[in-house]
């Protein structure tokens, strides 16, 4: 068995090493994995619980989800190795929700005169995984913001199921029972589609009806569809993941989804701005419009859409499937959604929010170029580079050039929708 499995996991390295790292499918197929990929039955990582192979669930995950010796995005890699990231240089991985390694990075500069630091426990959800330097939250609220959830719970296992075991069924119903997991339902070919003989899983083994884990008790499950290639640079094309807003069938919207943990950051809440709403107000004619600050000859937006501020659509699942490959913006059927402005993971900025929103511009012309201001960039302005170098900041951005994407003196994304600037 031990054999099997360094002779699958270098077949795997041999793999990545010819270039189809970029390109994934789930290892667990849209359900349960083989049991012996997570579990050991002699020989236990020592101190964990349940046969796991890591000490904590997390760190479980961490096991084919961090990868020591990247160098570049990963396939289905989520966190890099701190080993890979030395000072001054960014986590590595580019996918839609963002790389945990970016928990790991504290900056500390001087802002007004003041010492500031940006905490990377603040950066993104702030799992416990201590195999791999994830600590949980030391100097942190103990509750989720908006919420009553313990933060000392907070892993991997808290959004997503590790057994998989809720399914789309050929009629569009979830269950946990029925028709097999045949497939991940996370993708956009045929296979990956329910049918008679076989249903498919919910996208990333998301939480689904009646599943509970520390305290969050879950009644649905929210939908989407990505491209099997999603872990990627953008530095040309936005990676589009095609967020569903459906409520039939025991599906529910993302910010219903999300306010499991955090309903007080809903709408109904202390926290007002709108979520699974429809873009109202001239909101949507100013995403399709916008391309940048002082910008706004986007027309009708077949190319309006940017993963930096994504929306939910309504429709089946095959309208999402196909929308993975669209780059048009808004329309009457689009809603604003928690993941319009936050990362699942983690990100660069605090409160793992898309881009930077701390100081009022994105870039701006430092030493005659149009640039993010890291600290390595001439006439630094703290209050833009908040103590990142330039490549950390532009990887932030998934490697969207400052002066290609964005206006000499862009001001925050907020604009896509509201055209302040």
């Amino acid at each position: 068995m031990k054999v099997a499995k360094v002779t699958l996991f270098t077949l795997l390295a041999a793999l990545v090493a010819v270039g189809v790292s970029t390109t994934s499918y789930a290892f667990h197929s849209g359900g349960v994995a083989e049991c012996a990929g997570c579990h050991s039955m002699h020989s236990p990582a020592v101190g964990g619980t349940r046969l796991l192979v890591g000490t904590d669930a997390s760190s479980a995950c961490l096991t084919c989800h961090e990868h020591a010796g990247d160098t570049g995005p990963s396939s289905y890699h989520v966190s890099t190795n701190l080993a890979d990231m030395p000072a001054g240089t960014a986590p590595l991985q580019r996918t839609p929700g963002g790389d945990f390694g970016w928990l790991k990075k504290s900056y500390t500069f001087l802002l007004d005169g003041i010492t500031t630091t940006d905490d990377g426990a603040n950066m993104g959800h702030d799992i416990k995984a201590v195999d791999f330097g994830y600590t949980g939250r030391s100097n942190n609220p103990t509750t989720a913001p908006g919420g009553t959830f313990s933060t000392a719970n907070l892993g991997c296992n808290s959004c997503h199921d590790p057994h998989g075991r809720t399914r789309r069924l050929e009629s569009g119903a979830l269950a946990t029972t029925g028709a097999p997991i045949k497939a991940s339902g996370s993708y956009t070919a045929a296979v990956n589609e329910p049918d008679a003989t076989g249903a498919v899983g919910l996208y990333r083994l998301l939480a689904g009806p009646g599943y509970s884990q520390g305290g969050a008790s879950f009644t649905a499950a929210p939908a989407a569809k990505v491209p099997s290639s999603y872990n990627r640079s953008e530095m040309t094309t936005s990676t589009r993941v095609a967020y569903g807003s459906m409520t039939a069938n025991n599906h529910q919207t993302w910010g219903d989804w999300c306010a499991t943990c955090h309903p007080g950051m809903h709408s109904s809440g202390a926290y007002v701005h709108p979520v699974d709403a429809s873009f109202g107000n001239g909101t949507d004619t100013n995403y399709n419009q916008y391309v940048k600050s002082g910008d706004m000859s986007g027309g009708a937006g077949a190319t309006a859409y940017t993963s930096l501020v994504p929306f939910a659509m309504t429709g089946t699942y095959a309208e999402l499937a196909t929308a993975t490959t669209s780059t048009a913006g808004v329309s009457g059927t689009s809603r604003v959604m928690c993941l319009s402005c936050h990362r699942a993971h983690a990100s660069g900025f605090l409160d793992m929010l898309r881009w930077e929103q701390e100081y009022e511009f994105i870039t701006k012309v430092v030493g005659g170029v149009t640039s993010y201001g890291g600290t390595d960039v001439a006439a630094t302005d703290n209050a833009l580079s908040r103590g990142r170098t330039n490549a950390e900041k532009t990887a932030s951005y998934y490697d969207r050039p400052a002066g290609t994407f964005f206006a000499t003196y862009q001001r925050v994304l907020c604009n896509k929708c509201h055209a302040k600037d």
